[in-house]
């Protein structure tokens, strides 16, 4: 198709990248390993982690799971927030020849369950914060091996036996669990350091990654990622920042560059904007745990003179009206990557006011390793875009009936390009779905192109919410508020929300009318992790449907939305 959103390139943006030039994701680490072997890689609760060092602790990992007898192409759970080992465990099960299936720490077992059961998992890396959910599936999930990990595994001995001191006994951040036969993630290094490792043969079409998305049928779906797929975008976003990083109105950037992960490395953001992007660039990311915690957050990156920061809307917004953020040292902040939700025009304004650097929006899903498309890196004009289509890749907006419609017109955006999935993980009629014949994948968001190329989103065919970031479909939620006993029937749409953009309001009508609003919050925070939850909830007597019975969310959604404009 003509690419003819080309001619509006940034300068030095190629039209294409040769993404052939790693075979795998191990050859980039190990590149990596060598060229940056004495710089900082990942800093993790002020304790630096160097490239050498990741190097021989990931081999100690490969080595310890090929002696538990994991073949290649096998699966390996990681259920971890942003600490030291997670970068160590997910090069280590890429370099093992084995697939990374990341799952978020806050899961409830009933989202856990169904995670392992679907990849077929033999083997979980997990903080030992979050091993009572694990302990509560166990029995039902084919795991052969539990490692456990604790905050301060990595820290030292004397920081170390500190940190999990306050976390196990001060904080009390480790509820009471009890999963027999776990190995603890330090026996792994030492046992692994003894062993022998086989290095694989690993191919560009081997599944490196099964990143979970939302389902349409209330259950999450494998996004099947290959070598390819991951290393296509990785030099996709490379390529795309460099008109940022070494922008003329600045001095020229420093030799290593620092980057904020403050966005979860379970997430495929982070996975390919912080984890990847850093190997390959030879970047310390600073690890951030938990972006909540703002005073924490500001602590940790202090020392630094950040240069990328990628996160989300909720998160610039939050640090941008924040007093002790005002005060860091933003002279070398080059590249502001917003992503996962879109950024609102006051909050961009004022992270520019505030740091002298413009938020870049960009766009991408799960499914798309994940980055489509990006406004210029190299620009502080905010356009409300989503941008234009990264190097190697092709957007087209269909119609229903899935052919092309004029410039102007709104249809739902399609991609095609090195970076999309092969598929979802044994999953052909999900997949059928999402795919057409010519290897387009259909977002599900309706969107409009311009005659520069630029796309803007202005809704979604899929009825999908989006917290903060993450995609909330709406009926896993209702399939869960209506397995409660006293609920009759339900329905979940997303309403506007200054906070997290969009949030879950569910409305129901009772089976029990001796229900309340209390006990079916209590309900969902035991089956639903946090942004699944919904924050709204209306009785009523009855549900809009059509004649043949399908309750009409459009209808409750134009009613939210007569509400906020009245």
């Amino acid at each position: 198709m003509d690419r003819f959103w080309l001619k509006n390139y940034p300068k030095g943006v190629p039209a294409d990248i040769d993404f052939t030039q790693y075979s795998s994701i191990v050859e980039l680490f190990e590149e990596a390993f060598a060229k940056f072997r004495k710089r900082t890689a990942y800093v993790g609760f002020g304790k630096p982690m160097s490239f050498g060092e990741l190097d021989e602790l990931s081999k100690c990992v490969a080595a310890w799971l090929q002696s538990k007898g994991l073949k290649k192409g096998d699966r390996v759970a990681i259920m971890m927030p942003n600490v030291l080992q997670y970068p160590v465990v997910v090069a280590g099960v890429l370099r093992a020849g084995l697939v990374v299936v990341n799952v978020n720490p806050l899961y409830t077992p009933r989202e856990l369950e169904h995670q392992l059961k679907d990849s077929g998992a033999k083997a979980i890396f997990i903080l030992e914060n979050f091993a009572a959910t694990l302990q509560k599936v166990l029995a039902k999930v084919a795991l052969e091996h539990v490692v456990l990990a604790s905050m301060g595994d990595m820290l030292g001995f004397a920081k170390g036996t500190l940190v999990n001191f306050v976390v196990r006994h001060v904080k009390k951040m480790v509820p009471e669990f009890t999963v027999p036969n776990a190995t603890r993630f330090n026996t792994v290094l030492a046992e692994g350091s003894r062993i022998s490792y086989a290095h694989p043969q690993v191919s560009a079409e081997d599944v490196a990654f099964l990143q979970y998305t939302g389902g349409t049928t209330g259950l999450s779906k494998g996004a099947t990622l290959v070598h390819r797929n991951v290393i296509a975008n990785m030099l996709q976003s490379e390529a795309w920042v460099q008109p940022g990083l070494h922008n003329p109105k600045k001095p020229p950037p420093p030799e290593q560059i620092v980057l904020v992960c403050a966005l979860p490395l379970y997430h495929i953001f982070a996975l390919t904007a912080n984890c990847l992007l850093g190997m390959r660039l030879g970047a310390t990311n600073v690890l951030i745990p938990n972006p909540r915690d703002l005073p924490a957050l500001v602590k940790e990156i202090k020392p630094f003179k950040v240069t990328m920061f990628p996160a989300v809307n909720t998160l610039f917004n939050a640090l941008a009206n924040n007093d002790e953020f005002h005060k860091l040292d933003f002279s070398d902040l080059r590249v502001s990557l917003g992503g996962g939700m879109a950024v609102q025009r006051s909050v961009a304004e004022q992270w520019l006011a505030v740091t002298g650097c413009p938020i870049c929006e960009a766009y991408g899903l799960s499914e798309t390793s994940p980055g489509v498309s990006s406004n210029p890196t190299d620009t502080d004009a905010y356009s409300g875009t989503i941008g234009l289509p990264f190097p190697n890749t092709e957007i087209v907006i269909l119609d229903d009936d899935g052919k092309p419609v004029p410039l102007g017109e709104r249809g739902e955006i399609a991609i095609r390009g090195p970076q999309v999935m092969v598929g979802y993980w044994q999953n052909p009629d999900e997949t059928a779905k999402v795919m057409t014949p010519d290897g387009f994948f259909k977002s599900g968001d309706i969107g409009i192109m311009d005659e520069r190329g630029y796309t803007t989103i202005v809704d979604r065919k899929k009825d999908m919410i989006l917290v903060s970031g993450f995609n909330v479909f709406p009926n896993e939620i209702e399939a869960v508020v209506s397995s409660h006993p006293g609920v009759l029937e339900c329905a979940v749409i997303g309403v506007p929300d200054d906070k997290s953009g969009e949030a879950v309001k569910v409305f129901v009508v009772k089976k029990d009318e001796a229900l309340s609003e209390r006990e079916l919050m209590r309900y969902c925070a035991e089956q639903l992790t946090g942004y699944k939850r919904p924050k709204y909830v209306e009785f009523r007597t009855e549900l809009p449907k059509t004649n043949v019975g399908k309750i009409l969310r459009r209808e409750l959604r134009d009613e939210e939305l007569k509400k906020g404009a009245a």
